[in-house]
C-alpha cells in the first residue's frame, strides 16, 4: 500500500492486539449472552454454550484445515508476560465469562440443580475447564477433544439430575 494512504493507524502492536481482542469479545460477549440467557433451563444452556463451541472450532478447522482454539486463551499464553495492557484486557474479559457463568450456575442452584456451595469458584471452574478443552483440541486439532466438557462440567458442579 503506498505511503500516506492508511486510514487506521495504530501506534503500535500491543494497540493492535487490543483492538483485535475487543472486537473479538464484543461478537463473544453477544454469543454467550444470547446462549447463557435464553428460556431455557440454566444446566441446558450452559451445555448449549459448550456444544456452540465445540461446533465452532469444527467450523474453523473445516474452514482453514486447523482447529483454531480461543483468541483469548492463546494470547493469554503468548502475551500475558510481554504486554500489561493486554494482560489487563484479557483478565477483565476473563472475569466477565465467569460472571455470566456465574449467574447461570446460582440459578441452578437456586432450583436445586446443582450442588456447588460457591458459584464464583464453580464459575472459574467452568470457564477453566472450557479453556482448557478448547486449547487441548487446537494442541491435538481436533475438536473432539471438547465433548467430555459437558460431563467433566456436570461433576464440577455437582449436578444432581440427568442429563
Amino acid at each position: 500500500m503506498p505511503r500516506g494512504t492508511h486510514q487506521c493507524f495504530l501506534e503500535s502492536k500491543e494497540a493492535l492486539a487490543l483492538t483485535v481482542v475487543d472486537e473479538h469479545w464484543a461478537a463473544q460477549r453477544r454469543d454467550w449472552a444470547r446462549a447463557l440467557g435464553g428460556d431455557g433451563e440454566p444446566l441446558q444452556r450452559l451445555r448449549g454454550l459448550f456444544e456452540e463451541t465445540e461446533a465452532d472450532q469444527l467450523a474453523a478447522q473445516q474452514g482453514c484445515g486447523t482447529v483454531s482454539g480461543c483468541l483469548f486463551g492463546n494470547l493469554t499464553l503468548e502475551l500475558s508476560n510481554q504486554a500489561e495492557a493486554v494482560r489487563g484486557r484479557l483478565q477483565e474479559i476473563f472475569d466477565a465469562q465467569v460472571d455470566m457463568v456465574e449467574a447461570v450456575i446460582a440459578e441452578a442452584r437456586a432450583r436445586g440443580d446443582v450442588t456447588a456451595r460457591d458459584t464464583r469458584e464453580a464459575a472459574r471452574a467452568v470457564v477453566a475447564q472450557l479453556e482448557g478443552q478448547v486449547m487441548f483440541a487446537k494442541h491435538y486439532d481436533n475438536p473432539g477433544r471438547l465433548s467430555p466438557l459437558w460431563a467433566n462440567c456436570r461433576a464440577l458442579l455437582g449436578a444432581t439430575g440427568g442429563e
